[in-house]
């Protein structure tokens, strides 16, 4: 259980003032100067005693991550990009960050640049977030005005600059590579790696791009000592972390708890427990829509990290807990995922493609038991043709919940094809 003390965090409920000076009140820009001061090579290596590993989905290493940037410039500027595409269904806490306690996005974005040697710093936020846009904007403009930020920031000696890029509200686009070509104007379609960002990434310029939450939580971790850090959370998942919890328990919400925390803690705390009780639990997505769901059992024990879910085969992903109770139709609820992977396809792969639709027209006809039970192996077959051939993770996130669905609930797809035809034999 995470601490008072120990939250990064402090107005992720919008309660107290989200402007500059409230920030500061509660401890935000504090000697943000000297932190600089200590120079890059300090920073990096914090960050990499940390153990914070990204909060966008794969759990990459952060310190790491910013290490593979290049330390000598080839007279090519450098750029951070922030992650702030937040579009996985059932995932909603980097909106809180922006909507409440903006500072802390813009303080770690300068640190993080510094510690990166990148003058400018873009952040590309979901074109659905409007009002976290305008936020966002106030606070930059609040920085500027301070000289937090801008010629000389916070006294440092550092020139940097912040720039906010609205998106068009494109699923793919919240892909690292994908996002770059937004942001150049380009169509958002992912780029083939090799070369990687770091490489050659905005502009064809050494780029590192970081989720919204990996970059807020940066300079509170440079503050108490990467130490303070890594003490929370098990080995190699350390750490706080924003739950974004939805579905069926009785008070859903965005939380900010330690990392392993147990599944069944989290929800009795924090959302007064499943909605008609806990054998009332019919399966969890544990990380976003598109990892694969577990079943009721398998979560009794869960630990909420990284780990843990990759053992059960599933995925802490962006840590979007969607609890689903007995009346769900998991058949339906999987469709539905389909058919948003087949409509955000950006098409430039064929698997996905062609994968994504044919996935979904399968699924369709699942629900309503109008198949043959020879078809479920038949499209568990087509998933694994389209996890890992391509370019982007997009068709492993189309894959991965119907894979999900087969292994756990097969039964429930059985049945239900039994009924149908049980229903035209009697006919």
């Amino acid at each position: 259980m995470l601490k008072d003390q120990d939250r990064i965090f402090t107005n992720l409920y919008g309660m107290h003032d989200r402007s500059l000076k409230g920030a500061q009140a509660r401890g935000h820009w504090d000697g943000t100067k000297d932190i600089l001061g200590k120079g890059a090579g300090w920073i990096v290596d914090e960050m990499k005693a940390s153990g914070l590993r990204g909060r966008g989905g794969a759990g990459f290493p952060t310190g790491l991550k910013w290490s593979f940037m290049p330390k000598e410039s080839d007279g090519r500027p450098s750029y951070l990009v922030v992650n702030a595409d937040e579009s996985e269904p059932g995932t909603c806490k980097d909106r809180e960050i922006m909507r409440h306690d903006p500072h802390t996005l813009i303080e770690g974005c300068l640190i993080a640049s510094f510690a990166m040697q990148a003058h400018a710093c873009y952040i590309y936020i979901r074109g659905e977030y409007i009002r976290e846009k305008e936020a966002l904007q106030n606070a930059i403009d609040e920085a500027y005005a301070a000289g937090l930020v801008g010629k000389n920031a916070c006294g440092s000696g550092w020139d940097f600059d912040i720039y906010l890029a609205h998106g068009a509200g494109a699923y793919i686009c919240g892909e690292e590579t994908a996002l770059l070509e937004s942001l150049e104007g380009k169509k958002g379609m992912p780029r083939m790696k090799p070369p990687f960002p770091a490489g050659a990434g905005l502009y064809g310029c050494p780029t590192t791009v970081n989720n919204v939450e990996s970059i807020a939580v940066v300079p509170t971790i440079l503050r108490r000592g990467g130490a303070w850090f890594a003490g929370m959370g098990r080995p190699n998942n350390a750490g706080t972390k924003l739950f974004a919890i939805s579905g069926h328990v009785n008070n859903p919400c965005v939380v900010e708890e330690v990392m392993s925390i147990p599944f069944k803690e989290l929800i009795d705390k924090h959302c007064g427990g499943i909605r008609g009780g806990w054998n009332n639990l019919k399966a969890v997505i544990p990380g976003g829509s598109s990892v694969p769901c577990l079943t009721a059992d398998q979560m009794q024990d869960a630990i909420m990290d990284f780990d843990w879910l990759r053992e059960q085969r599933s995925g802490l992903g962006t840590a979007a807990v969607i609890v689903m109770d007995q009346s769900t139709d998991m058949i339906k609820a999987i469709w539905r995922l389909s058919k948003f992977y087949k409509h955000e396809s950006c098409g430039q792969c064929t698997p996905c493609r062609e994968g994504t639709g044919w996935m979904m027209r399968v699924m369709e006809r699942l629900v309503r038991g109008d198949a043959n039970v020879a078809e479920i192996d038949m499209l568990l077959d087509v998933t694994k043709k389209v996890e890992g051939h391509t370019i982007c993770a997009l068709g492993d996130a189309a894959a991965w919940p119907i894979q999900g669905l087969i292994r756990n609930f097969r039964d429930e797809i059985e049945d239900r094809i039994k009924h149908k035809r049980g229903m035209i034999a009697a006919e």
